[in-house]
């Protein structure tokens, strides 16, 4: 639509967005992605849950609205405009990761965590059946301003007032959500275990756990007793202070170092290929004959069925398969699964590929299998396992990296694999020589994700404080990592804790 709008009078492909602009757009997201998801996650170990939680939305409904309302001017091209607010809505985005995953992980019930992660994350399935349905709506209420266009380099006058409404609708109204929800982000308790653990504010824990178990928003302590309780605790509980010196110093014993280059590892070399699959998309659309068309109307009315098709064909399922089933089979099994049929599917594509394109439903049919278990598989569980496996204090942090990996393989996939696909194609041409071998690489990625899921524990059915390796007696226990530990004053080190 922006190629329609923007580039209408271009001298070359004219209503086509050049393909480096389109490349910069959709990087610009993924990098903001990166700095919200380290940057936020950083300052909710810090700050606090709560304290960050709402922020990171109020920064992605500015940035969506003022995207929709960008316009170029004499001394602003439109790209460089969109790029900035796309660059702060992938802030916001980023902020959401790490605080929705370990808000869930922190409040939910050892028992059903994984299915109450899983649902947050499964909402991502929702929302781009909603992008689907409001792009066809939107075509739908222009239907009679687009048929009077055959092609894109055709859509001008009433064609093309109606195709700059009909984009900056789709793009605003990704905002409404974030209205609904504010709300109830702004309003919601601290975490008990940040409060606990991290602030060390025992009596407010206590009491926060108790209204939160009678449905009230937060604990009332008796200040007398809270004041007293902090101070007393100051000389007596264990808990290690968060900082750069001691993250490292965790992170360097191997126990714990492993763990983060497991879900770090995992996101990148899974984001690499989710992200890449959608190389395919106009093929696979194609496929299904919901590619071209007569007239504008058409193009962006099949375009939205195709999507609608693709989303619910294998994307939703997939969500919440892995809701209904990853506190039974387990995260890392789910994973290891997810990342070994990925493999399989990947290898087919790519060394299958030019007998699948002489049949359409071959290939529709293995592109929705590889979007199904990349949704019953690693794209859940990455989301997942980094927002129980972690001590508190560093939780949110080791999301926000394990993350930032992951969208830095999307970036890879964009900027690298893009243009590697078109390798030996002529010059202007949209075709894809290399697509094929492409594949092939990422059936190499989804191997190596296949390997780093061994470095990952299964966290199902097991508190966190268990994962953290704060409880002794079982297989990661770390002394220097106790949690609400007091010191006895005739054996400092007697190990005895007392949990809240």
């Amino acid at each position: 639509m922006l190629g329609v709008v923007f580039w209408q009078t271009a001298s070359s492909k004219p209503g086509t967005i050049p393909t480096n602009s389109d490349t910069a757009i959709k990087v610009a997201t993924s990098g903001g992605t990166v700095l919200g998801q380290v940057g936020f996650g950083i300052l909710a170990d810090v700050v606090g849950r709560k304290r960050m939680y709402g922020l990171e939305l109020i920064l992605i409904i500015f940035a969506t609205l003022a995207q929709s309302l960008s316009a170029a001017s004499p001394a602003m091209s439109v790209v460089g405009l969109i790029i900035f607010w796309r660059v702060l809505m992938g802030i916001g985005i980023g902020g959401d990761y790490p605080l929705s995953s370990i808000i869930t992980s922190e409040f939910a019930t050892t028992k059903w965590r994984g299915a109450m992660m899983g649902a947050v994350f499964a909402m991502q399935g929702i929302g781009q059946l909603a992008a689907a349905l409001i792009a066809l709506i939107v075509t739908s209420g222009f239907k009679q301003s687009l048929l009077t266009a055959k092609g894109a380099s055709s859509c001008d006058g009433v064609c093309l007032l109606a195709v700059d409404k009909m984009w900056r609708v789709i793009i605003g109204f990704g905002a409404v959500p974030g209205c609904i929800a504010l709300y109830y982000r702004l309003t919601i308790p601290e975490t008990p275990r940040y409060t606990f653990d991290v602030a060390r504010d025992v009596e407010k824990a206590g009491e926060d756990v108790k209204a939160y178990i009678q449905g009230k928003a937060e604990g009332r302590p008796d200040e007398i007793r809270r004041v007293t309780a902090i101070a007393d605790g100051e000389g007596r509980l264990e808990i290690p202070k968060a900082g750069f010196k001691d993250f490292v110093a965790h992170y360097r014993q191997w126990k714990f170092g492993k763990v983060l280059l497991g879900t770090a590892g995992s996101w990148f070399f899974l984001d690499v290929a989710f992200y890449g699959l959608g190389l395919n998309n106009s093929i696979i659309l194609g496929a299904i004959g919901y590619s071209k068309g007569n007239t504008m109307y058409e193009v962006f009315r099949r375009n939205a069925v195709g999507n609608l098709i693709l989303v619910c064909a294998g994307a939703i399922p997939g969500y919440w398969v892995t809701v209904f089933t990853v506190d039974t089979l387990g995260r890392k099994t789910i994973q290891f699964m997810g990342f070994a049929m990925l493999t399989i599917l990947f290898v087919v594509i790519g060394f299958a590929y030019d007998k699948l394109l002489k049949h359409n439903g071959a290939l529709l049919a293995l592109y929705v299998l590889a979007q199904f278990f990349f949704n019953f598989g690693p794209n859940a569980t990455t989301f997942i396992v980094p927002g129980e496996c972690f001590p508190t204090r560093y939780r949110s942090t080791s999301h926000g990296i394990s993350a930032a990996s992951g969208k830095i393989g999307a970036i890879i996939a964009q900027v690298v694999f893009g243009p590697l696909r078109q390798r030996g194609a002529p010059p202007g041409s949209t075709e894809s020589p290399w697509l094929n071998h492409v594949m092939e690489i990422f059936a190499l990625f989804m191997l190596c994700g296949l390997f780093t899921t061994f470095l990952i524990p299964e966290t199902k059915r097991k508190t966190l404080e268990e994962l953290a390796g704060e409880v002794p007696g079982t297989a990661n226990y770390d002394p220097g990592s106790r949690s609400g530990a007091y010191k006895s004053n005739s054996e400092p080190d007697s190990g005895s804790a007392d949990k809240v």
